[in-house]
Parts: C-alpha cells; sequence; structure tokens
C-alpha cells in the first residue's frame, strides 16, 4: 500500500495529469476492497442527475464572453467616472473592478491577464507608486471569490451535498455566506487604498462622464442584477438564474454589441468547455475516491488522530488556515475543493464549525494562497504579465496580505460575519 502511495506521488511530480492520479488511487482502493470498479462510473452519473450542475458550465460560458468582448475596458471606465474622483479613487476603481470581474469569470489569473493592461498603466500615470500598483493588481486577481456567481461557491455546494454529511449547505446559501466576508476585504483594501491615495491630485467629478459611461456599459449593469435578485427573489432557481446569464450575454456581446464574431464563437464555447470539462472529470473521480476513504473509514481515523493532538477548536481552526493557505499556493482552487473538503468537512464538523463558515474560510485562504510567497500563481502571472521580477512582487504584494491575512482571522474566529445573512432569510 505504501508502495502504491510512492509511485503515485511519483507520477504526480512527473506531471501525471491530475484525475489520472485520483482516478488510479480510487480504482486500486476498490480493487483491493473487492468492491466491483463500475462505482466510479456510478459517481459521474450521480453529479449528471444534479440540476445545480448545469450551473457550472453556464456561468463558465457567460464569463468566458465578458473576457473576450470589450465589457471590462467599459467596466473600468464606469468604476472610474463614479469613484474616480474620492482620494485613491482609481485604486478603489481596480479593487471593485477586479472583484466584479473575478466573480463572474471565476478565475483569477484571467482577470490579472484581462484587466491588468488597463489598470496598472493607469495606475502609475495617476502617479501611484510601482510596488504599490503591482501589488494592488496581483491581489484584487482574486478578490472577486467570495461574491456571487463565482464557480467555486458553486463547487464547495455541489461537493458537500454529494458528501451527504451536511444539511443546508446550497448554493444560494453559500452565495449569501460570501457577501459580508467579500465586503470586509474590500473594505479594509479600500480604506489602504484611500490612505495610500490621499497625496494624490484629485480629479473633478463630471456628470457628463459619469453618464456617457454609464450609457456605454448599460447592456452591463443588469448581470449582477439579474443573478443576485432573480436568485434571492426566488424567482429563478440557480440553474435557471444561469442559463439566463449566459443566454444575455451571449446576445448582447454577439448580437447586439458585436464584439465577438459568429467565427470565434466556437473557439470561445470550446476554450470554457475545456476548464468545465477539467472540472467535471475531478470531481467525478474525486467523489469516487472519496467514498472509497468514507467507507474504509480514513476522516474518522484523521479525525481521532488529529483530537489526540488538538483539543480545542481555535487551536484545529489556526492550523486549519495555515495548511489551507500552503494548499493555496500549490493547488488550484477547483482541485483543492473536491481533494480537500471530504477529508476538512468531517474534522470541521467535529469540533463544531458550520459547514458553511467552513466553505468561507477555505475560499478566503484559496484566494490569499493565490498570492502567497513563495510559490503563489498570481505572483508568477503577474511576473510574465507585467514583465517584473517575481521578489519584486513579493514585497510589493505583502502589505495587500497582511491587510487580508487580518480580515482571513476575523472570518476565521467570527462564524456569525459568514452566517448572519444566511440565518436571516
Amino acid at each position: 500500500m505504501i508502495a502504491t502511495g510512492l509511485l503515485l506521488m511519483l507520477l504526480a511530480l512527473l506531471g501525471a495529469p491530475l484525475f489520472s492520479i485520483i482516478a488510479a488511487s480510487a480504482l486500486l482502493g476498490f480493487y483491493r476492497s473487492e468492491i466491483d470498479l463500475s462505482v466510479v462510473a456510478i459517481e459521474f452519473f450521480r453529479i449528471a442527475e444534479m440540476p445545480v450542475l448545469l450551473a457550472i458550465p453556464l456561468f463558465t460560458f457567460a464569463g468566458y464572453l465578458l473576457s473576450e468582448s470589450n465589457a471590462p475596458v467599459r467596466l473600468v471606465n464606469l468604476t472610474r467616472a463614479l469613484l474616480g474622483w474620492l482620494p485613491g479613487g482609481l485604486a478603489m476603481v481596480s479593487l471593485l473592478a477586479c472583484a466584479l470581474f473575478t466573480a463572474f469569470t471565476g478565475a483569477s489569473g484571467v482577470t490579472i491577464v484581462a484587466l491588468g493592461a488597463l489598470l496598472y498603466p493607469a495606475l502609475i500615470q495617476d502617479g501611484y507608486k510601482e510596488n504599490f500598483s503591482l501589488g494592488l493588481v496581483t491581489t484584487s486577481g482574486s478578490l472577486g471569490l467570495l461574491f456571487a456567481p463565482a464557480l467555486p461557491l458553486i463547487l464547495y455546494a455541489v461537493v458537500v451535498q454529494q458528501l451527504g454529511i451536511a444539511q443546508g449547505v446550497s448554493v444560494d446559501a453559500m452565495f449569501l455566506a460570501g457577501l459580508l466576508p467579500g465586503l470586509l476585504m474590500l473594505a479594509l483594501l479600500t480604506g489602504w487604498s484611500f490612505w495610500s491615495g490621499r497625496h494624490q491630485p484629485l480629479s473633478r467629478f463630471s456628470w457628463q462622464a459619469a453618464l456617457k459611461a454609464i450609457r456605454e456599459a448599460a447592456w452591463e449593469i443588469p448581470l449582477p442584477l439579474t443573478v443576485l435578485g432573480g436568485v434571492y427573489s426566488g424567482y429563478f432557481a440557480i440553474s435557471e438564474a444561469a442559463a439566463v446569464t449566459a443566454l444575455y450575454v451571449l446576445v448582447v456581446e454577439v448580437g447586439i454589441r458585436r464584439e465577438i464574431s459568429l467565427r470565434r464563437l466556437p473557439a470561445v464555447m470550446r476554450e470554457s468547455t475545456v476548464l468545465v470539462g477539467g472540472i467535471l472529470v475531478i470531481l467525478g473521480v474525486s467523489l469516487a475516491s472519496t467514498n472509497y476513504l468514507i467507507d474504509a473509514g480514513i476522516p474518522n481515523l484523521l479525525f481521532d488522530w488529529i483530537q489526540n493532538l488538538v483539543s480545542d477548536r481555535l487551536t484545529f481552526l489556526i492550523l486549519l488556515n495555515l495548511f489551507l493557505l500552503m494548499l493555496g499556493m500549490m493547488l488550484d482552487i477547483f482541485s483543492a475543493l473536491v481533494l480537500m473538503v471530504p477529508l476538512l468537512l468531517p474534522m470541521a464538523i467535529g469540533y463544531g464549525i458550520d459547514p458553511i463558515h467552513l466553505g468561507i474560510i477555505f475560499l478566503a485562504n484559496m484566494q490569499i494562497g493565490y498570492f502567497t510567497p513563495p510559490v503563489g500563481m498570481n505572483l508568477f502571472i503577474a511576473s510574465y504579465r507585467f514583465k517584473k521580477p517575481v521578489l519584486q512582487l513579493y514585497s510589493a504584494t505583502l502589505p495587500w496580505f497582511l491587510i487580508l491575512l487580518v480580515t482571513l482571522l476575523i472570518i476565521t474566529y467570527w462564524p456569525g460575519l459568514s452566517l448572519f445573512l444566511v440565518s436571516a432569510r
């Protein structure tokens, strides 16, 4: 068994696809337990029966369409026209624009590439220091993962529902739970931007420029209202909201604005489908592997072992944050969710942690892990995108990292921040 585990680890280090490693471990486990290997295929069929799963490809397609169009430019222009006159206004614009864009695309690297070319030169031109500008764009690239309709929120709910060991973890509950923690992150970073930009020359507010920006972004402005308003009013289910969003974006960007040609459309569909296919394959084989682990009693053994070392809930949460930050540096958020949630959730429940609260802690850590030195993914994306040494990115992101670390501690030890809106609905 140990030799098999070492062999699988070696294959992973040599670059074997993640889903093949997970599938191999599940198949070997079931084979040794003399369980029919068809259970792996059954897991794929089981997730295919979930109506909420339709939301993942539809929201992903909508996000890819937005990233391929000029919507990012209009979003930046709109927020700049409305907020650019404030002290630190352009920095606040950058934070809000990146958060909104990441929420719809679900991928922070895409945000850095798509919006970085607009925001970084604009910040430098407005007189912001280079390190401040680099830190802001790199950090805010992952800032929207707690806002609806970010894919990680949906995927966490799907994984927990498939485990069947926690009640009340729905997609709309996760959307609500992420709102206040996400706003707290935005508020603290906005405060830092205000303080850092207090000596910047102020631009005058122009009603003419604001109305022009509103007119230009008139088709994009209803998107968040459609998703959030439709879901929380009960008018749309999550999958229906995703379908409406995808259709709306398709009609606007292809039919009305014509920024994506019919010739380009199949390529955009293919790119979004590749991402969704990767997520679903990893999800299917991970749930099969999780079933084997549960049958073998691994989560219970792991919980008993940790409980012998850590007796109180607060210490467990500290260790959980440290582990998740390291995980966020090394693994993309989708793989981390489907691999680790099945193991961490039973332990968290054993320590009295609400499953919804655990989800927000998990995603907040992943968000910060994206730019945590030394190997956070966004550090290298930003280094490549802006042609700067990665060591400079380490120092540039440090103040932002410390602010978000404080926010993470608040989110972790104040469960009510995540659960207030969920319990009040």
